[in-house]
């Protein structure tokens, strides 16, 4: 007897031996069948979908979920054009912190709105003895004021109180870390906020460092909230390559660097699991430290690299012998070349031609550097709605020549590389069904088209963010597709995006969403 049968809907399967279907048998969490063979047999549940169009849930393959869950609760200077706006924001917040001298973080912030940055100075004028720290938007700098720079060292680039990269880093470290409860809260709130957007699988890009992480112990949090029952999808988890560290292991092992134990990727099981080592190449471009090899237009610089060029690269390889899937975040073209140079040596060292390792953003990639994606078999896993959003202003920056070079779809797919969708939420919407409609259109949100020749079909940009999302965290063998043997984790949608007008996919209703065979509640408006 099957536990569940789904039946009167259009399932779109992403599977090309059996792409549609009308009916779906569930048992145990998993799918069953299609059709015929499900049709006859008997079920605890008949659920009948009223002609709804189903596929299989999205995969996000890079978010940010505590970050996400912590922003949706801190005051946020988002939408401020001006500086007087912002302090008013910041001294309301510092005034409801009773603490003396406590930290008071600020969310929302973009020196792009208020067309230059913040100052300490600025900030030390509503800060009455707190802590200030204003987190850019990108993730990639933040905003401090002078009682956060008094506990920096001196040589420390800062910018008139703007820290970007490894100096934000160092800010950060100043603080107590967030406790288990708190992530495991924050976690909590953002995948509730996924699954409404119909995402049943995503993958945490970095936890326990410097840049992104929120504390040494954060891989417990994610333990607590699924204890507790707060994590109501699968997480794979990013573990941030600062973390690494040599241990005395034996020298056939080949592992240059270690986490304790050894633990690497595949460590966990179907709902929470340990993935790629996170490595960062790059800044971003809304904070204009994206590395590249040519300045920005209009500007006298190129961005910057995390570190030097061949520690980087030692990293890279390190995480490679070390037997890790690597997700190598580079965003410009600069450090997209630093990321490819040492994967090939990497392979060289230690051939792992099932290692899928992935370039995470791979913002503006040049066409010199497409075939060597593809010989190297590395995965592209790009942000559509970063274009959607931030395009206009991207593609100003980056001038007429290397516009259409931005976050490519067309030119990934014809040299045969696997374009992978994500959102990395919350730098921006975290929508799939809004990213995929750029993919196909190409367009900002001003209706700028940028690099129309990288237009992808509508299939294709499904296929990025269910099949090639399972495969680039290695669950292609359980999830992204509406196959016999997988885990029933779907979207219900109240139309068909392969059916819809381009433009209305951004706005097609996500019904539900199944998480193994189990409806988790309508989603929210």
């Amino acid at each position: 007897m099957l536990c569940t049968r789904l039946t009167n809907a259009r399932f779109l399967t992403m599977d090309p031996d059996h792409p549609v279907a009308h009916d779906l048998g569930i048992w145990q969490g998993r799918i069953v069948g299609l059709d015929e063979a499900v049709t006859s047999l008997p079920a605890r549940e008949v659920i009948d979908l009223q002609g709804a169009t189903v596929l299989p849930g999205f995969i996000d393959a890079h978010v940010h979920l505590a970050w996400t869950g912590f922003k949706e609760n801190t005051p946020s200077i988002a939408g401020c054009t001006r500086v007087e706006d912002v302090l008013a924001v910041v001294e309301e917040a510092v005034i409801r912190k009773s603490t003396p001298g406590a930290w008071v973080s600020i969310a929302g912030y973009d020196q792009r709105a208020l067309g230059r940055h913040l100052t300490a100075a600025e900030l030390d004028t509503v800060s009455h003895g707190h802590k200030l720290f204003l987190l850019h938007d990108s993730g990639h700098g933040c905003v401090v004021n002078s009682a956060v720079l008094d506990l920096l060292p001196e040589d420390l680039s800062r910018d008139g109180g703007f820290l970007a990269e490894g100096a934000m880093g160092a800010a950060r470290a100043l603080r107590l870390p967030y406790s288990q409860r708190e992530l495991a809260e924050a976690i909590g709130r953002a995948a509730r906020t996924c699954l409404a957007e119909g995402v049943t699988a995503c993958a945490e890009a970095g936890i326990g460092g410097t840049l992104v992480g929120h504390s040494p112990v954060e891989l417990g949090a994610y333990q607590l909230a699924r204890e507790e029952g707060l994590l109501p999808l699968r997480v794979q988890l990013m573990v941030s390559a600062d973390r690494l560290h040599p241990l005395a292991a034996h020298e056939a092992d080949g592992i240059p660097r270690s986490l304790d134990l050894g633990l690497r990727t595949g460590f966990g099981d179907d709902r929470l699991s340990v993935g790629a080592l996170k490595i960062f190449t790059d800044g971003g471009m809304m904070a204009r430290t994206a590395a590249l090899s040519s300045p920005y237009e209009g500007l006298d610089h190129a961005g910057q690299l995390q570190d030097d060029p061949d520690l980087l690269a030692d990293t890279i390889v390190d995480g490679h012998l070390a037997g890790w899937q690597l997700a190598v975040h580079a965003i410009g073209d600069r450090a997209a070349d630093i990321a490819l140079d040492a994967l090939e040596r990497a392979q060289r060292l230690r051939p792992r031609p099932g290692a899928r390792h992935r370039i995470e953003h791979a913002g503006l990639i040049r066409p010199d550097q497409l075939p060597r994606f593809a010989r190297l078999g590395v995965s592209a896993v790009v942000q559509p709605n970063f274009l959607r959003y931030f395009g206009d202003d991207y593609a100003a920056i980056m001038g007429e020549e290397r516009a259409p070079w931005l976050y490519r779809g067309r030119a990934f797919l014809d040299q045969g590389i696997t374009l992978v969708g994500s959102s990395d939420r919350p730098v921006t919407d975290g929508s799939p069904l809004r990213a995929i409609q750029f993919m196909v259109e190409r367009a900002s949100e001003s209706g700028q088209v940028i690099g129309p020749d990288e237009a992808v079909t509508v299939d294709e940009a499904l296929r990025a963010y269910t099949v090639a999302g399972a495969f680039a965290c290695h669950w292609d063998d359980r999830l992204g597709s509406l196959t016999p043997g997988k885990f029933a984790d779907l979207v219900v949608l109240g139309d068909d995006p392969r059916r819809v007008d381009p433009s209305l996919i951004g706005d097609i209703e996500v019904v539900a969403t199944y998480v193994d065979g189990r409806w988790t509640g309508k989603a929210a408006s």
